[in-house]
């Protein structure tokens, strides 16, 4: 093996570790993890890449990965300012505006606090910000729902503003009437209880705090003006609360779909499941329509055992992406087999029991001829642990030398030791995934997270994807 070769592969499997950390990681804290080490090692593992491989670590932008490693790849490369060489400098800076303005508006908002902290404020970072500032629809909305980040970020960058969030951001308000609607009621809302249901949730929800309005008469209010992500989010809180707050389903992804459903009781699942039902059935269409495939007779391990139940942070979300999962299989593939590692009597009771048995299932797999075996878990086999490596090694050595069945093991967790999600045997290939959409993206590059395929097929797919809006 020559010297060039070896280094070759070596840089393809850097990247591909890098991506795979970067489908699953969030920088939050797992069940078996706490959150301060993930979020270190997934930065090492950025500065690592961004250092030696700056051409591939930008690319990353187009590969579908998470909104947390997006944001940290445009600041690292915001932060080491631009290359020399012309054409790669403007190549480089269109990944960057196009990922940022795909980015939702607090992620990027709160990249500009970041680096205004760290005091990165060169020419390149001045120009991105202005572009993102020129390029929102309703500036305004902006400037108060994220007012101290926006504010934050005008005088970092030295940004003129030419109409009234100059006073509103920066100036007193003594005698100020603003012609701004939004501003007026912001303005109003300080005084008058009533105002504050015209807001936005975030921003509402401090000055309801203010006006010691009870907090289930409060989200009952407010509910109209909640987004698909501030709903989801507070479920839970409303519930306690004393007020059934709903998803708005018609938004959702898949993943919260089956998070919403997940959070529910027995029989408000009961209640809502036609619904979800309904939403699931919308959701993996769309997702179909965009992304056709043809996966041939396809069998699911779904891991519904204790760990699944996910940290704090991220409470059940295994257990969704495994429910979501099944959701877009059960519609892309005509010839589909679930195995849940503890089969629920019902579907819709479904829940994080028992340990984590996955040998069981991969042999039904066989028996019933998968083409095809995708399994979804976090990596932790524990009954018994090691079986299902040494199931794949003596089938793979004695009944299917030439891989005729795909093994691929989709994780849903990152883990920090190994700068990737853990793995349930070196001859299963895991890639990370955040959201059950992600099938569609972990699929295509299951060839390179196998060894599979070379470092320069790698950088065009990564350059197709760039080409074709690959990023979600």
């Amino acid at each position: 093996m020559s010297g060039g070769k070896a280094s070759s592969e070596v840089a393809c499997e850097d990247i591909v570790t890098f991506i795979n950390g970067c489908f699953a990681s969030t920088g939050q804290a797992e069940l078996y993890e706490q959150q301060g080490s993930q979020a270190l090692s997934i930065e090492f593992l950025h500065e690592y890449i961004l250092f030696n491989y700056r051409r591939l670590y930008a690319l990353t932008l187009s590969a579908n990965i998470n909104h947390f490693n997006q944001a940290l790849i445009i600041f690292n490369l915001l932060r080491a300012g631009a290359p020399k060489a012309p054409d790669e400098r403007a190549f480089e800076g269109d990944l960057i505006r196009s990922s940022l303005h795909r980015l939702p508006a607090n992620r990027a908002y709160k990249l500009f606090e970041r680096l205004q902290r760290r005091r990165v404020n060169n020419r390149r970072t001045r120009a991105v910000i202005r572009g993102y500032f020129e390029a929102r629809k309703d500036p305004a909305f902006d400037a108060v729902k994220y007012r101290k980040r926006v504010a934050g970020a005008v005088a970092h960058c030295h940004l003129p503003l030419r109409d009234e969030r100059e006073v509103f951001l920066f100036k007193s308000w003594r005698g100020k009437r603003f012609q701004t609607q939004l501003f007026a009621t912001f303005q109003r809302a300080r005084y008058a209880q009533e105002a504050i249901y015209e807001l936005p949730f975030t921003v509402a929800e401090g000055l309801a705090q203010k006006h010691k309005v009870p907090r289930a008469e409060f989200l009952k209010k407010i509910e109209p003006m909640m987004t698909t992500r501030e709903r989801a989010r507070l479920i839970q809180s409303a519930t306690r609360a004393g007020h059934q707050l709903k998803a708005d389903l018609s938004r959702s992804t898949l993943t919260q779909v089956a998070l919403y459903a997940l959070s529910l009781s027995s029989a408000q699942r009961a209640k809502e499941r036609a619904r979800c039902e309904e939403a699931f059935q919308a959701i993996c269409a769309r997702a179909l329509g965009a992304s056709p495939v043809q996966l041939g007779r396809t069998v699911a391990i779904l891991d519904n055992s204790y760990s699944s139940s996910g940290s704090h942070e991220k409470a059940r979300r295994p257990l969704a992406v495994a429910f979501a999962v099944h959701q877009l299989l059960s519609v892309a593939c005509p010839d589909y087999l679930p195995l849940w590692t503890q089969a629920p009597e019902e579907l819709w009771e479904l829940k994080p029991t028992g340990p984590t048995s996955l040998a069981r299932p991969f042999i039904e797999a066989l028996k019933w001829g998968a083409e095809r075996v995708i399994i979804v878990s976090d990596g932790h086999e524990n009954d018994p642990s090691g079986a299902l490596h040494e199931l794949v090694r003596v089938f793979r050595e004695r009944l299917d030398p030439h891989g005729a069945v795909s093994i691929l093991h989709l994780n849903p967790v990152f883990n920090a030791d190994s700068f990737e999600p853990k793995l349930l045997s070196p001859l299963i290939t895991t890639i990370g995934v955040r959201d059950a959409e992600d099938l569609f993206t972990a699929l295509s590059f299951a060839d390179f997270a196998s060894g599979e395929g070379s470092l320069e097929a790698l950088e065009e797919h990564l350059r197709s994807l760039s080409q074709t809006g690959g990023a979600r």
